[in-house]
């Protein structure tokens, strides 16, 4: 029964495995009760391992002590290396692993102890120098790394699995540097020479002797394999560089200028990068980097900039400058330190400049080439930090405003010189460019009212004279101030522009009006009518016209007021010029001379000669002006009067007739104008008018602020002039203007409390 049961098993087992020619297994629902037909499947167990010899064991490990020995000796291995992994590989197989290890461990650490000795005997005093200790070192550890990888090539197997899955095992390799450091470099001798060998051969470099450089880096890379490289080498080496470059420090600072130390610290850290590079670790970098840069750079910043900076600055030295920045910028403080001494530097050049009055005149130009060049240092040396531009803004801020309304005074002039015609030198847009780096200085100024002043009046020589080079320059200007200060600041200005305009249309009129007379002049009158309140405030002059004058006068007057009625006009004799027609030996000429200089010249149509009290008491020109009128005309470069006796000063007893001989290429001639030229009480009414307006302005801010807050204290009121204010006052002269508000009963003080007021309804 129990038979017929099997055999229906191996029907069925039969049947499921049967396949068609297709590949598909086909699935069998009957069992075939033929045996002949069925295959039979029959499972075996693994035969019984082997047995290995009794002596294999040893055998082949007494195979492969005597390879590993060959490699050690560096002499040829008997085996062929292939039939020594596989005995490894048998060993392992027997579970012979972890026996296998520990003497091949210990073949190994026989081998490195032998070694030592060559180290510990090698004698201090003998002939070879540190260099040849180094050299054996590099050879012994070149030696171990190369017998290293062949063993463990042959002990492949051992370490792929029996070291590697135990965890607390050293592989091969690792067991062969373990053993290397602790039997030779841990050595306190051995470690101490081969430190120094190195060390010494480092501070050769620096010195500039040439090294080998691949024996310190196979040496210093030991070191790091090793891992005994921080403790051993990096922290000793590290105080050398710091001695080293501390000494060096403070030796070359006494013997060498800045721009020449300035190079040495370049180079030295370059040559210290490069070293990095070449042999040291990575991570020595930082540590290395930041000691030399502490010893030559952090430990005499303030000195570097004390003795080099003025140097650098005043040569533009542009390169050096760079190399400057971009090393303090490395050091901590080191850009804070820079910054302080380049706003020092500002303000001392800056305050010479403005300070010294000698130099007045070439004050504003020298001020434009000094901002020129600081900002092609901070934009070109300085990498245009934020920092350092407005640094310099503060410094020339404060200088340019060390001296009170001159600077401004003087801008003023400069501009009118570069407006005024005769000025050649620039193209549009030289000008433009040259008006952008006026208003550059022009917004450091505090006392902006005293520039407006000065500008006022010399834009009205220009525009009467007709001495503006060009409207266009002029109303560029006039469009840079007002974005610059609003246009509060420049409507008055903008007036003196629409009268000149609307006298040209008015002079229009006139022409017709006076060609429609039944006897027109042979004079030709221009008249430029000004507005009081736009235009400088001119002292009125009375001069004796000749009768045309008058009566020509009297006609536009009667033109002028029959088209505005309720108008006054005032007659501006100090502004007025014109062209005479004169005829001497050498033939016609036409002078363009100043209305002065024309009563003057007049006077010689009706006599020969004439003396200063002659010529004053006839044409009523103010003493002081006769003088320089009389001084333009005799003793200047065009010489149409004749003065006896000869000299350059009009005195009192001097007589003056007609130089009938005077000689001209130009049939044209233009005797300088008098009124073009400043004159110092000219110059010191401006700057009282400016005071005077200021004290307006003052009182009405005064009065402004107490109206709104009704009661108020000292220090508060103050603090509110000074936000609303546009100038620079002194808290003395703010003191007044409010006891003279305290006098005219704008206000009182508190009765109580005197440092308290009270506003006046």
């Amino acid at each position: 029964m129990a038979e017929d049961i099997r055999q229906d098993k191996k029907a069925n087992f039969s049947a499921l495995t049967e396949h068609n020619n297709n590949g598909v297994t086909k699935i069998s629902g009957l069992a075939s009760n033929k045996t002949g037909a069925s295959k039979k499947l029959v499972i075996k167990n693994f035969k019984d391992r082997p047995k290995l010899a009794d002596n294999y064991t040893e055998d082949t490990w007494l195979k492969l002590r005597d390879a590993v020995g060959a490699i050690q000796n560096s002499t040829s291995i008997k085996y062929n290396l292939e039939e020594l992994y596989q005995a490894v590989e048998n060993l392992c197989s027997y579970k012979v692993s972890p026996t296998l290890y520990k003497q091949l461990r210990q073949v190994c650490e026989d081998h490195v102890q032998a070694q030592i000795h060559q180290f510990r005997e090698y004698p201090l005093h003998c002939s070879l120098d540190s260099l040849s200790f180094l050299k054996r070192m590099n050879r012994c550890w070149q030696d171990h790394c190369r017998q290293t990888i062949m063993i463990r090539s042959i002990f492949l197997f051992l370490d792929r699995t029996y070291v590697l899955q135990n965890s607390l095992l050293p592989s091969i390799w690792d067991t062969g540097l373990e053993l290397f450091r602790n039997h030779i470099v841990s050595d306190g001798a051995v470690q101490k020479r081969t430190v120094d060998g190195i060390l010494e051969q480092i501070e050769r470099e620096r010195n500039g002797e040439t090294v080998d450089r691949s024996l310190l880096r196979s040496l210093l890379g030991m070191l790091s394999d090793l891992q005994v490289y921080k403790e051993s080498f990096e922290e000793r080496f590290l105080m050398e560089t710091d001695r080293l470059y501390a000494a060096e420090g403070q030796r070359l600072m006494q013997e060498r200028d800045v721009p020449e130390y300035l190079h040495h610290v370049a180079r030295r850290l370059e040559e210290e990068n490069d070293r990095v590079i070449s042999y040291l670790d990575q991570s020595t970098q930082k540590p290395l980097i930041s000691n030399v840069e502490k010893q030559l750079l952090g430990e005499h910043m303030t000195a570097i900039l004390q003795k080099g900076l003025s140097i650098l600055l005043d040569g533009n030295r542009v390169m050096e400058l760079a190399l400057l920045y971009q090393l303090f910028s490395k050091v901590k403080g080191g850009l804070p330190t820079l910054l302080q001494h380049w706003r020092d530097y500002i303000k001392s050049f800056g305050g010479e400049i403005v300070g010294t009055p000698e130099k007045d005149k070439d004050m504003v130009q020298d001020l434009l080439d000094f901002k020129d060049k600081m900002d092609n240092v901070a934009q070109g040396c300085f990498n245009r930090n934020e920092s350092f531009i407005n640094a310099m803004k503060e410094a020339f801020e404060a200088f340019i405003n060390n001296r009170p309304n001159k600077p401004a005074e003087l801008i003023a002039k400069y501009v009118d010189c570069k407006l005024r015609a005769g000025n050649k030198e620039a193209t549009e847009e030289e000008m433009e460019r040259i008006l952008d780096k006026i208003m550059i200085i022009f917004r450091f100024i505090h006392g902006k009212d005293v520039f407006e002043a000065f500008y006022k009046k010399d834009l009205a020589k220009r525009l009467l004279v007709g001495k503006s080079a060009s409207v266009d320059a002029e109303k560029s200007m006039l469009s840079k101030l007002k974005h610059e200060c609003g246009a509060a600041f420049t409507s008055k200005l903008e007036g003196m522009f629409k009268d000149m305009e609307l006298s040209k249309d008015v002079m229009i009129q006139f022409k017709q009006y006076t060609q429609n007379q039944s006897e027109p002049s042979q004079l030709e009158l221009t008249v430029n009518i000004l507005t009081m309140g736009y235009w400088p405030s001119y002292t009125p002059m009375e001069v004796h016209l000749p009768p045309e004058m008058v009566k020509l006068q009297e006609v536009f007057k009667l033109f002028y007021l029959g088209k505005h009625s309720g108008r006054k006009l005032q007659w501006q004799p100090t502004l007025g010029h014109a062209v005479l027609k004169t005829e001497f030996k050498e033939g016609k000429k036409e002078l363009q001379v100043s209305l002065f200089q024309t009563l003057v010249l007049l006077m010689f149509n009706e006599g020969e000669e004439f003396s200063v009290e002659e010529i004053k008491s006839a044409t009523g020109i103010e003493e002081g002006e006769l003088r320089r009128t009389l001084q333009s005309l005799a003793c200047g470069k065009a010489r149409v009067l004749n003065k006896s006796p000869r000299g350059k000063d009009i005195e009192d007893g001097d007589r003056f007739n007609f130089n009938n001989d005077f000689r001209h290429k130009l049939f044209r001639i233009k005797i300088n104008q008098i009124q073009m030229k400043e004159t110092v009480e000219e110059q010191v009414s401006t700057t009282e008018r400016v005071f005077q307006d200021r004290q307006y302005q003052i009182d009405a801010a005064v009065v402004r602020i107490m109206k709104m807050r009704k009661t108020l204290g000292h220090n508060l009121l103050v603090s509110e002039l000074y936000n609303q204010l546009k100038f620079p006052v002194k808290p003395g002269d703010l003191k007044k203007r409010i006891e003279s508000l305290i006098d005219r009963d704008y206000m009182e003080r508190d009765k109580e409390s005197p440092n308290q007021y009270h506003y006046v309804a």
